[in-house]
């Protein structure tokens, strides 16, 4: 099977979006309507098999001018094991509108080794990064 990568909104399918999102460990239970949102806001990449169906993405918040983040990076389990991460990064990393970035970062759990490979380190100075981090968010916007 060949795979095509593409940068196109109009190809993006939110129900493959959302349903991976809403199960992955980084997002469970996160509303449609904040996929939507963050979806419409960053630039985004999907992987597509030759008859037009995702089964892949990776989103970057950016200014595409100093800073990016890239976030909710996935294959979907029946097509890993093609290479296909590696494929969808070097796609990124090469993307014209994001040449000469001074700072990249992304937060993973399992796949340091995959993002190393494409110039990511641990923070070089840790103590100069903080956050406000709320894990319960989309929990506390279910509906009772």
């Amino acid at each position: 099977m060949t795979y095509e990568i593409s940068a196109d909104p109009a190809r993006l399918d939110l129900d493959v979006i959302h349903g991976y999102l809403t199960r992955s460990y980084w997002s469970p239970g996160i509303p449609r309507e904040t996929v939507e949102r963050a979806v419409a806001n960053s630039l985004c990449f999907g992987i597509y098999t030759t008859d037009g169906a995702q089964v892949g993405f990776a989103r970057l918040i950016t200014d595409k001018a100093t800073y990016a983040y890239l976030a909710d990076v996935f294959v979907l389990e029946e097509h890993r094991g093609k290479s296909l991460s590696k494929r969808l990064m070097e796609t990124i990393i090469a993307h014209p509108q994001l040449q000469g970035l001074r700072r990249w970062t992304l937060a993973t759990r399992d796949a340091h080794e995959l993002y190393a490979r494409y110039g990511f380190t641990p923070l070089a100075n840790p103590s100069r990064f903080m956050e406000r981090h709320n894990p319960v968010v989309y929990a506390a916007s279910k509906p009772r």
